[in-house]
């Protein structure tokens, strides 16, 4: 099994195959081309700053919480979608109220009723399509296994668990558990539910393996593997759980996304502001001259600390322009160079001296930079 991204299917289906061919190597007996995992308005993209990481999510919700969804959300040959909110979706209605409650209120009520110990009773017909889609399970998460129909494999194992929060609403284990009621019943019941949740718990292993090893710590079974599962009794009479502990806690939606807007507003650079400029028509810049020119000479103007005087060719005659650049650039730093010259500025004379001209420079956090072009450009060449 070669397992890559659905992008690179034809390298890995055509070009990586020749080659293997050639080394005398096994060619791989089966290819999967995962699907993409996009946000809601399309691909993650870096420029765009729309990137969901990873690791900032297992900060938010958990690693198996992550791992869930993400195994979850992919539906077989298609792309999935994640965000957020549709990750507290998930989490609130899948892993908290199906799982978490199930295993949570089982526990629970062992410990009420009969102090954590689990211990067959009075069967009823009611039982035989809890027991007999448990037993079936396991066979279906490996049939989707082996087609590389993981988020099928999942919903077996939560149809399992849906099926088992069915049964407590059918039994009514707090109606059996009342004075008068019917002990036997109840024991019945709750092992049933106990067994039920060993084999999710199992099950569950490879997609979200601390939830099934804390699972197990509160039922207080080991890890049986698939082998345990080929009966539904493996819990022997008078085994005793242990305490309950919440698995997955209900996510308060608004608070949580609010939370992470404003984690986001602190991280994210304050976007510049537009300027507010006038517009020009193109017969307005074309009216301005740029030219490549090369910097001949440069020196600071005599009294002026802002000032320095360069002499530049301008491929058809030598200029002398005035910058304000002197506490940016020392005058060897331009000698040389090849910048950008407005060639068409009317002559001013700034401090008794005429300049003729005016480079191209960009204000930037670091103060001044003047633009230089690649030496390769001659001077005179037209900048459009």
């Amino acid at each position: 099994m070669h397992l890559i991204g659905k992008d690179i299917v034809r390298f890995n289906t055509i070009y990586w195959p020749i080659l293997l061919m050639a080394l005398g190597e096994p060619l791989p007996r089966q290819v999967f081309g995962h699907p993409w995992l996009n946000i809601s308005d399309g691909k993650m993209s870096k420029s765009k700053g729309n990137v969901i990481y990873a690791d900032d999510l297992v900060k938010l919700f958990g690693v198996d919480a992550v791992r869930f969804f993400v195994l979850h959300e992919i539906p077989f040959a298609n792309d999935g979608v994640i965000s957020h909110d549709l990750m507290i979706e998930r989490i609130n209605s899948e892993l908290a109220n199906i799982l978490g409650n199930l295993v949570n209120r089982t526990i629970s009520m062992s410990q009420k009723y009969f102090d954590g110990k689990v211990c067959h009773g009075k069967s009823d017909p009611l039982d035989n399509e809890l027991i007999a889609l448990a037993l079936k399970t396991p066979k279906q998460v490996y049939e989707h296994m082996e087609s590389m129909h993981i988020a099928d494999a999942i919903d077996d194992i939560f149809a399992l668990l849906r099926r088992a929060n069915k049964y407590i609403d059918e039994t009514e284990p707090w109606v059996l558990g009342r004075e008068g009621g019917d002990s036997e019943r109840l024991s019945e019941v709750l092992y049933n539910l106990v067994e039920s949740i060993r084999f999710c718990a199992v099950l569950l292993g490879p997609f979200m393996p601390q939830t099934a090893i804390d699972i197990h710590e509160q039922l207080q079974t080991p890890d049986g593997g698939l082998d345990s599962l080929t009966q539904f009794g493996y819990i022997k009479d008078g085994h005793v759980l242990g305490q309950n502990k919440i698995l997955f806690a209900r996510i308060d939606a608004p608070k949580m996304l609010e939370q992470i807007a404003a984690e986001k507003a602190e991280t994210e650079p304050e976007k510049p502001i537009k300027p507010e400029v006038e517009e020009i028509k193109i017969d307005d810049f074309a009216k301005v001259s740029l030219r490549a020119a090369k910097v001949i000479s440069c020196e600071p103007l005599k009294k002026s600390d802002k000032l320095l005087v360069l002499s530049v060719d301008n491929g058809y005659e030598k200029k002398q322009i005035l910058s304000g650049i002197a506490q940016y650039y020392k005058p060897e730093q331009l000698i040389g160079k090849t910048i950008v010259l407005v060639d068409n500025l009317a002559p001013a004379k700034l401090r008794g001296e005429l300049s003729e001209g005016m480079l191209l420079a960009s204000d930037t956090p670091d103060g001044v930079q003047v633009l230089f072009l690649d030496d390769s450009i001659p001077a005179g060449s037209k900048i459009r």
